[in-house]
């Protein structure tokens, strides 16, 4: 199995967030997010590294797992922090060649575009490893459950999200499978120019998007042999309930709203 990417994986373990509703980590997920993006300065940041850091703990999995997990998406954290760096403009010049300049701001702003990518990597990464894949479709269901009365079809779109999620490790699985058997051919992914490596590329591709398509035609046919007609008429087995530690979550996240708008506006 390819563990390199987390995202999209489930590891059943006991702990205090996997016990959570799912509609609680969902929507800690997303405002935790929305705080990212409200965070303007070193302080602001430190604060959600320390929500995350005990996040991490109280889900009981291990902090170099998720590090090792990190390590493919480094090469596009890179890549926008390098970019952000080289072309802001702006305070003290330490560098400049042209159009590229390496300046105060622009390695202050390279810090900031890190951390909300590993913020925000971290805390959906949290989210996808303490929640259960049927768990997280009643989640997003019950939640966008007020829109059905908009004619919006909830259940189907979290059915939608959900699968597309899990198709993640699974066709990365897949890929890596292709890809041992086209080393055990000789083919080097490693080696050659950037075209090179593109064009070595190409044969995943066609078995991939066959393999892909087939994983989704067997899973139509089960659903449909299973009797699924969508939402209408189906019952749960699982009914979600609040209890005390969703609460608390809930007023933590209120109180790290404080803390992070008092930072941006009064700090």
């Amino acid at each position: 199995m390819n563990d390199k990417i987390l995202i999209g994986r489930y590891i059943q373990i006991d702990s205090w967030i996997h016990a959570l509703d799912p509609r609680t980590k969902l929507i800690a997920t997303f405002y935790f997010i929305l705080l990212v993006f409200f965070a303007n300065n070193v302080l602001g940041y430190g604060t959600l590294f320390l929500v995350l850091i005990i996040g991490i703990k109280l889900s009981r999995l291990d902090l170099g797992f998720f590090f090792k997990g990190l390590k493919p998406m480094l090469w596009i954290i890179l890549f926008t922090v390098i970019f952000q760096i080289l072309f802001t403009t702006g305070g003290q010049v330490y560098f400049n060649w042209g159009p590229i300049s390496i300046t105060s701001l622009g390695l202050l702003g390279g810090f900031y575009i890190f951390m909300r990518l590993f913020l925000i990597i971290m805390m959906s990464t949290i989210l996808t490893l303490t929640t259960a894949p049927l768990e997280l479709t009643d989640g997003i269901e019950h939640l966008l459950r007020p829109l059905t009365y908009f004619g919006f079809p909830s259940h189907e779109v979290a059915l939608m999200l959900s699968i597309a999620l899990r198709y993640v490790p699974t066709l990365l699985d897949e890929a890596q499978t292709i890809m041992n058997a086209q080393r055990s051919r000789g083919v080097d992914f490693d080696e050659g120019s950037m075209m090179e490596r593109m064009k070595a590329i190409v044969p995943i591709l066609v078995p991939l998007f066959v393999s892909a398509f087939n994983r989704a035609e067997e899973l139509a046919t089960a659903m449909e042999s299973r009797g699924y007609h969508g939402a209408e008429g189906r019952t749960k087995y699982r009914y979600l309930d609040y209890d005390r530690n969703d609460v608390i979550v809930l007023i933590v996240m209120i109180l790290i709203t404080a803390i992070i708008l008092t930072i941006r506006f009064y700090i």
